[in-house]
């Protein structure tokens, strides 16, 4: 067994080591969400965090980590007499993104349920993580039926296998650890809620910090033991002090004073639920106990909400996790008890309390406000015929600075063609896991989903000839069917935006931006990868790669400039080479490409030809295809709908994207490329 990296030596990163110290004095918080940049120590803390927790007492032979004093009456290896147990340490479980449900959950025997009445079965990683720990590195990248069986778990306390009427149960009560880099996409808000604490963490910008950081490193990677033996008095010193906070944690008191504050707090920044308003207080509590205190104070409190209010407080993925620190200290203020009148300014944390002890979270870099734009807002000024602007001082010929996005709504749901298989998600129908059953086929590899209808038919006329005397039957390998299921899949939504002149007036182009904010907020929702292609002057680029990340996405659009000519036929060659490569890394997820543009073509010989020449190399490879109509006025010359029809796609206008359009009709791509065809 390799020797875990110390948790003593890691250096910095105060926020990140007092969120799991606190969840370790106190497993009633709820669990670490660390997010950051790679390369960050995220992963070495975690692992490190294990060897510092108490031992735990569990029934002798138990699968599933019984306690001896209370154990389980459900456990399926029970029920426990009285008597022998033994003591180990606690357990650290690793998840990884790519695990089956099985895996995650446990398996159960279905031919032997079936055949004999036994309940066979193999724990999973939850029954491991018991009284321990879950840690789930990229956690943002975990397939949603997993992150439902996690969910499911972590409110009951308790994981369920059912498979055809044969259920098993036991308990799962789990410190859940989880570290993603926000850069890769975000998480779903129910498993977002479900982490007690958040963490931002970044690698120092200090020249000496981040020397000691290599220093240690390599110091490690030469001699594990040996760099662990050198900071071996230093672990047990930080052990023993969880363990007095442990054993001090149940007599500290929480006043009424702290509890208000803690209320007014969470009203203050409108977090959701009361889930807020219950880790804050048994955050603050622990924070009490870590220090030392038997009583609650507002230092504490101010903490505990820095630690767990800012993942709380995000209404959609694009707003930045944060917050505000003044309007905090105001409103603690505000609802200070007696007690605290006399201190005006509240101590920012425990601060010289030891290992962890930092203050609240990192302001971001960028100076960015929730859902704020990047890039200055031009002068309002006279149009050009074409709705250009006048370009304001610094910006390069033929360009105007970036125009605000206009308010995102809620969209129409445009779908994939066909039947897939790719990434679980919930845009277009698929072959899944997950989902209605459609039929029945033989397993490949291990049984996960009887059909047992099916099962029995193929084992019914086999009877006589198998000897059957009993009620049961006789069922052999040969007679399982496996369900086949029809669910959803998430695609990559590959987003190619005009960005020339003929698109720059204001009000244009910024219902544009809308448009496009309110497409990548329903891709986030349904799981896509999404990319950014933009074509202005005489080229195209790619914006954005295709990536998990919709807030990615959306701060490429914000401080998208636009201006020149319109090389409509570069920015359709642009996503097919994208579509290209992207489909040798991922050929199970379908695209869809989504074109916003008025259909005007300019610039070099023929564009419009060359327009027409590209969406038709499109649509030979079967590219499902969206051509949202951007062309606006009492004229209108159509051409948008014409590019459409060189797709064989969908044309939109931008109202008709709306969900509760009147104007707008139910399409799907799948009917515009049978009529096309």
């Amino acid at each position: 067994m390799s020797t875990p990296f110390p948790f003593t030596a890691v250096v910095g990163q105060d926020d990140l080591r007092l969120a799991l110290l606190l969840n370790a004095v106190s497993p009633a918080v709820g669990g670490v969400l660390v997010r950051g940049e790679k390369g960050t120590a995220k992963s070495t803390a975690v692992r490190a965090l294990s060897a510092l927790l108490p031992a735990v007492d569990v029934v002798a032979g138990c699968r599933f980590s019984c306690d001896p004093d209370s154990p389980d009456p459900s456990c399926p290896d029970g029920p426990h007499e009285p008597g022998a147990f033994e003591t180990r340490p606690a357990r650290m479980v690793e998840l990884p993104v790519g695990a089956s449900e099985d895996r995650l959950v446990g398996a159960l025997d279905i031919e032997r349920a079936l055949a004999e009445g036994v309940k066979a079965f193999e724990p999973g990683l939850l029954a491991d993580a018991h009284r321990g720990i879950l840690y789930v590195d990229e956690v943002n990248l975990l397939h949603d039926h997993l992150v439902d069986l996690l969910l499911d778990a972590a409110a009951m306390g308790a994981s369920y296998v059912e498979r055809e009427g044969v259920s098993v149960r036991h308990a799962a009560r789990f410190l859940l650890v989880g570290t993603m880099n926000p850069e890769e996409g975000e998480l779903r808000p129910q498993l977002l809620d479900r982490f007690g604490l958040t963490v931002e963490v970044a690698a120092s910008r200090e020249p000496d910090q981040r020397v000691e950081v290599v220093r240690r490193r390599l110091a490690y990677d030469d001699d594990p033991a040996g760099f662990a033996a050198r900071w071996a008095d230093e672990e047990a010193a930080l052990r023993a002090r969880i363990a007095a906070a442990r054993e001090l944690l149940p007599r500290v008191r929480l006043g009424d004073a702290a509890l208000r504050q803690i209320a007014a707090t969470c009203a203050a920044f409108e977090v959701d639920g009361m889930r807020a308003d219950i880790v804050m207080a048994r955050t603050a509590t622990a924070l009490a106990a870590w220090a030392g205190r038997t009583d609650v104070l507002a230092e504490d409190v101010r903490q505990a909400a820095l630690l767990a209010l800012p993942h709380r407080r995000r209404r959609n993925p694009f707003d930045a996790p944060g917050l505000d620190e003044d309007k905090l200290d105001e409103t603690l203020q505000e609802y200070a008890g007696p007690e605290d009148d006399d201190d005006p300014d509240p101590d920012p944390g425990p601060g010289t309390d030891g290992p962890g002890g930092g203050g609240g979270q990192p302001e971001p870099e960028d100076g960015g406000g929730q859902g704020g734009e990047s890039g200055a807002r031009p002068e309002q000024d006279r149009k050009d015929e074409q709705g250009g602007e006048p370009q304001p001082s610094g910006a390069g010929a033929g360009e105007q600075a970036a125009v605000g996005a206009a308010e995102p709504f809620r969209t129409k749901v445009l779908s994939v063609p066909g039947l897939g298989e790719g990434a679980a998600g919930r845009r277009s129908r698929a072959r899944t896991e997950h989902g209605r059953t459609t039929g029945a086929r033989r397993p490949r590899g291990a049984l996960t989903k009887l059909h047992l209808a099916a099962t029995v038919r193929a084992a019914a006329p086999h009877q006589r000839a198998r000897g059957r005397s009993g009620p049961g039957l006789v069922v052999r390998r040969d007679d399982l069917r496996q369900a086949t299921r029809e669910g959803r899949e998430g695609n990559l939504v590959l987003f190619v935006v005009d960005a020339s002149g003929s698109m720059a007036a204001r009000q244009r182009m910024s219902a544009v931006k809308g448009a496009v904010l309110s497409l990548l907020l329903d891709a986030y929702q349904r799981r896509d990868k999404v990319g950014l292609v933009t074509f202005r002057g005489s080229s195209a680029e790619v914006a954005l790669p295709p990536t998990s990340s919709v807030d990615a996405a959306a701060v490429r659009l914000r401080s998208l400039p636009t201006g020149g000519r319109t090389p409509l036929a570069a920015g359709l060659l642009r996503a097919h080479e994208v579509l290209r490569v992207e489909r040798l890394r991922d050929p199970a997820r379908r695209p869809l490409l989504v074109v916003v543009t008025d259909g005007r073509a300019t610039g070099g010989p023929e564009p419009v030809a060359l327009a027409e020449r590209a969406a038709r190399l499109l649509a030979a490879e079967q590219v499902a295809s969206v051509v949202v109509d951007c062309e606006s006025g009492p004229v209108r010359l159509g051409l948008a709908g014409r590019l459409a029809g060189e797709l064989g796609g969908t044309p939109v206008t931008l109202d008709e994207l709306r969900a509760d359009s009147i104007a707008g009709l139910v399409r799907d791509v799948q009917g515009t490329s049978r009529r096309a065809a």
